[in-house]
């Protein structure tokens, strides 16, 4: 089985606090249902990645809130 590492998806995402917030959006998803776009009896991480890696997965939608409202910041 070949290891996924971040530099590997850094390929496609040149951004690691993105290449973070794609890879937990994904893993949300997997416990909503969703299934995977690649084969991979890894854990829901590793198989995010691996869809990320892969080019199956974009970063187009990705809602950036931090969970917080700017109202609170202040």
């Amino acid at each position: 089985m070949a290891r996924i590492t971040v530099e590997d998806c850094q390929e496609r995402v040149d951004n690691r606090f993105l290449l973070v917030q794609m890879a937990i959006k994904r893993v949300h998803q997997f416990r909503e249902g969703y299934e995977p776009l690649v084969d991979s009896k890894n854990k829901e991480v590793v198989t995010a990645l691996r869809e990320i890696a892969a080019g199956k997965v974009l970063a187009t939608g990705i809602d950036m809130k931090i969970g917080y409202e700017q109202d609170d910041a202040e």
